[in-house]
């Protein structure tokens, strides 16, 4: 075979790299973003994930160079804002925040289920995770897991726990426990957490999983305590609050997580300017802090990861709604 001459040789090349930047993906990359970005919370306002959404937005909007505007779509347990972003073009300009609820619980959930969590969106990057808090009001007499399922199998009819509706982290969180304790538990579904939070402080029902954003204000004024941690590690909100599987309750390793996706068929070149984006704004000590003050922490999953992740996450909560008999309300 003919040696290349090192001209032709360097022609080649030449060529080779004006097709690799005049690539359409490239070019689109350097594009982007042209305009505003739209990034659906398919939770209502003031939820923990819409406080997430707006405090990492931001900031994702400043590192990008142009405005992303915050658009809550609420209902089906986040189903119809996430089925509505999967939908949507896929050219970058419109994002979702999806959680534990949208792409993983609700695969168990809704029979019907409108979208594929895990092929019809392309993850850019997991924001972070919330452990749940085990939370009881002042005048109920237990201050450990240990003493709250004594009382449960002291009264007839065993205590009452609280959630922001069925099939939510909370709900789940509390059939585990039960599974696990054997334990006479029965849940009382709410339209809502704060609803829920009033019955509980109330003493309308005896205990709650709820997100540390939602419950720290109300154990600072004394009257809620916290007596577990749904998750392996302690969460930093509450540091001092011992976990389930250190009290006793094993494998026992619950939290709910926020990760940023755009819809599936999105361009590689604007995908990885959407991480590198959000990698930047989490890398930002301020915006860690901020996080860490929802009861957030870090969670660096990006790509590939994020789905492997996801997948588990799919399978766990599955079981869990099999194990609790959820169903989509």
């Amino acid at each position: 075979m003919p040696r290349l001459s090192k001209s032709l040789f360097g022609f080649i090349a030449f060529l080779t790299l004006m097709s690799v930047a005049g690539s359409p993906g490239t070019a689109v990359g350097q594009r982007y973003p042209a305009k505003p970005i739209r990034m659906i919370v398919p939770f209502g306002p003031g939820t923990t994930t819409d406080i997430i959404s707006r405090l990492v937005g931001s900031s994702l909007g400043n590192e990008l160079g142009q405005a992303l505007i915050i658009e809550n779509r609420p209902g089906a347990g986040g189903s119809m804002g996430t089925n509505a972003a999967a939908k949507a073009a896929a050219d970058g300009y419109t994002l979702v925040m999806g959680t534990v609820g949208t792409h993983a619980i609700n695969v168990g959930l809704y029979p019907q289920l409108p979208y594929d969590p895990l092929k019809e969106f392309a993850p850019i990057g997991v924001v972070g995770y919330t452990p749940t808090l085990l939370v009881v009001p002042k005048a109920l007499p237990a201050r450990t897991v240990a003493q709250l399922i004594e009382l449960a199998r002291s009264r007839p009819d065993g205590l009452f726990y609280a959630s922001a509706g069925n099939g939510t982290s909370g709900h789940l969180a509390g059939e585990l426990l039960k599974t696990r304790t054997g334990a006479n538990l029965t849940h009382v579904p709410y339209k809502e957490g704060g609803m829920a939070l009033t019955d509980l402080i109330s003493g309308r029902v005896e205990f709650m999983f709820y997100h540390p954003a939602a419950v720290m204000p109300h154990i600072q004024k004394d009257t809620l305590r916290a007596i577990g941690v749904s998750s392996a590690r302690r969460s930093v909100a509450a540091p001092e609050v011992p976990t389930l599987i250190e009290q006793g309750i094993e494998d026992f390793d619950l939290v709910a997580w926020f990760a940023l996706y755009a819809p599936a068929a999105t361009p590689a070149a604007v995908i990885a300017r959407l991480r590198d984006g959000l990698d930047r704004v989490l890398g930002n000590p301020n915006i860690a802090s901020q996080l860490q003050g929802q009861g957030v922490e870090i969670l660096p999953l990006n790509g590939d990861q994020v789905n492997a992740f996801a997948k588990n996450e799919v399978v766990k909560w599955t079981d869990l709604v099999k194990i609790s008999g959820a169903r989509a309300e």
